[in-house]
């Protein structure tokens, strides 16, 4: 295991490595994975390129936290209000939703593209937040840890909050909730990742450059430069930048993720 981590932490260390490199460095043959020189030129170029740009960097990394902020609530919410009554409530129908919903895991993003265009189009959700916000709200993983790990919380349980005059929605958060912030955290971590890294709705939904986020930034600074020499640097930090919040976010609840997957039924 500790052999095993060592080889996956290696593209973590050569992305840091990378933002610090001098140009040299970056262009050496053959590559070196550590830096030699480091130094903080590649940070100043991509204040640079930012503060050359019609819309500085700050706006888009803004737009990217609040997006992902609120898809992390907006999706904990939404899988945990669907995972729950999948679970414990025994209404027709719902073995067919929880297959349907099952079956999504095996779509790629690609393939929904055209029918979410015209679903935000139609809704009148284009160039605003909202057009960021619910094409990510739905998250069937989401759903189906939630639910696999709310079956694991006794049926006694409920029953005897509902026999004491509990409400359904004091049920709901004052005993589910709190027993399933392992898979809460998993579902977050997911959530955020998916809407970190999210391109699609920026170049999809939105017209106004200040709308989009951060990683279509990105994706300006490093289209073409598959022969080019300018902006490399930038490119380097502007990838150590996207990784840094993902990082840190997965750090903080990885610990809650085996917990989650031993009561999922995932081996």
């Amino acid at each position: 295991m500790v052999l095993l981590s060592i080889i996956m932490i290696f593209p973590i260390i050569y992305i840091f490595n990378h933002a610090f490199k001098p140009y040299h460095e970056l262009f050496v043959y053959p590559p070196t994975f550590f830096v030699r020189e480091p130094n903080i030129q590649n940070f100043v170029e991509l204040l640079w390129v930012s503060s050359n740009s019609i819309v500085p960097v700050s706006r888009y990394l803004f737009n990217s936290f609040f997006i992902s902020v609120l898809s992390v609530v907006g999706v904990t919410i939404v899988s945990a209000l669907c995972a729950y009554p999948l679970s414990k409530h025994p209404f027709p129908g719902r073995k067919f939703i929880f297959s349907t919903i099952i079956l999504m895991l095996m779509f790629t993003p690609e393939v929904i593209q055209i029918p979410r265009y015209l679903v935000v189009s139609n809704l009148g959700i284009m160039n605003t937040y909202w057009g960021h916000l619910l094409p990510v709200l739905a998250l069937p993983v989401g759903v189906f840890l939630l639910k696999q790990f709310i079956d694991q919380i006794p049926d006694a349980l409920i029953e005897a909050s509902r026999i004491d005059g509990a409400k359904e929605i004091v049920v709901f958060f004052r005993i589910v909730i709190p027993m399933c912030m392992p898979a809460i955290a998993t579902v977050a971590i997911l959530a955020f990742q998916n809407s970190w890294g999210n391109l699609e709705t920026s170049s999809l939904f939105m017209q106004d450059d200040e709308m989009k986020n951060f990683p279509f930034f990105l994706s300006t600074l490093t289209s073409n430069l598959a022969n080019n020499v300018a902006r490399q640097g930038a490119a380097a930090v502007a990838a150590l930048i996207m990784l840094i919040p993902n990082l840190i976010f997965f750090v903080i609840l990885q610990g809650k993720v085996i917990s989650t997957m031993a009561h999922s039924g995932i081996k």
